[in-house]
């Protein structure tokens, strides 16, 4: 099943699966009641290329405060819920775009039905997310439990009519990801939501998030995706940009080509590469930069780049499109560069 095959649901203005395209996903990690401090971080989200957001309702004030926080921001909004289907209603009623129901947690029929009904009238779609960690109890943890897991949920939303849904199979294992997502999209019509949870750190999630994520992309699988990352959400935005940008699906943001350093460097390139990675990381242009350790390989690699410079121990080489175009001073050599990006 590619991505253009699945049913695409409407997330507030944006469309999810049918198309061959994937949204970006995060989540805050303020309290959802600190309304002035999720409103900031959303906003900042957004600004990072983040198309939807989620946020964890912990308890009814939680599930109220999401009405203020969404006259306040643009972007999609989903309410994460476990255990009290209480809070999926209330969020529904506070105007959220989607719900996410964990179905290892609630598992009441009658409620669900209550949920199904006030989403049919609100036109908002519902999430079953599942995961590898916490499956209901009758199941022990394998990959067909987790498809077996969402077919017990999708049996109860079909039986009351109910189809505007997405589904997630998380793993913290890389090669269980891609297993279960991949069994999925032979069995499911609807939209999937990609993603490694508990994947760690930085680091870590880059790797484990690149080879599973990035094989069922380069597959046709997915059509939303969030990088989950111990740190700063914006941080899972960038990676899942710069993944998405690998596999032909993202265009709107910069490619750092940088030299893996060796003995030859002449300059203090290191900090120049991580100055202009934070730099490009605020920039919507679909361009190439370079940034080379010496003229032996700078010439060769920039041809695949837009722009970029190969430095030297006084002077460095700045280049368009493999040609040199001036040499300019070893310490202005950043500052040229920015100004040279800023005019394309």
């Amino acid at each position: 099943m590619k991505r253009t095959q699945t049913k695409s649901v409407q997330v507030g203005p944006l469309k999810i699966g049918g198309q061959n395209r994937v949204i970006i996903q995060s989540m805050t990690n303020t309290k959802t009641k600190d309304i002035e401090a999720s409103i900031k971080q959303i906003k900042a989200l957004e600004s990072a290329g983040c198309e939807v957001i989620r946020l964890a309702v912990l308890d009814m004030e939680d599930a109220k405060a999401l009405k203020a926080i969404k006259k306040e921001v643009s972007i999609p909004m989903v309410a994460d819920i476990h255990f009290n289907p209480d809070f999926a209603l209330e969020a529904l009623r506070s105007g959220v775009d989607k719900i996410r129901l964990n179905p290892g947690n609630i598992e009441d029929e009658n409620k669900i039905h209550e949920i199904v009904e006030l989403a049919k009238e609100k036109k908002v779609p519902l999430r079953i997310g599942i995961n590898a960690g916490s499956l209901n109890k009758k199941y022990t943890h394998s990959i067909d439990a987790m498809i077996e897991s969402a077919k017990d949920h999708l049996r109860i939303l079909e039986k009351y009519h109910f189809d505007d849904i997405c589904l997630s199979f998380k793993s913290s294992d890389a090669l269980e990801t891609v297993a279960v997502y991949e069994k999925a999209s032979e069995i499911f019509p609807y939209p999937l939501h990609l993603g490694v949870t508990e994947a760690g750190g930085l680091l870590d999630s880059a790797i484990k998030s690149s080879f599973a994520l990035g094989k069922l992309l380069d597959e046709g699988i997915g059509d939303t995706i969030r990088i989950s990352i111990s740190d700063d959400p914006i941080k899972e935005v960038i990676v899942a940009k710069k993944l998405l940008k690998t596999v032909g699906l993202y265009k709107n943001t910069p490619t750092l080509i940088a030299c893996p350093t060796c003995g030859r460097i002449q300059y203090d390139m290191l900090p120049i590469v991580k100055e202009m990675e934070e730099y490009l990381n605020t920039l919507d242009k679909d361009i190439k930069v370079a940034i080379m350790g010496c003229p032996v390989n700078g010439p060769q690699e920039a041809k695949r780049a837009d722009i970029g410079i190969a430095g030297g121990k006084d002077k460095a080489l700045l280049f368009k499109k493999g040609e040199i175009i001036k040499t300019i001073d070893q310490k202005d050599a950043v500052k040229v560069l920015k100004e040279e990006i800023e005019k394309m």
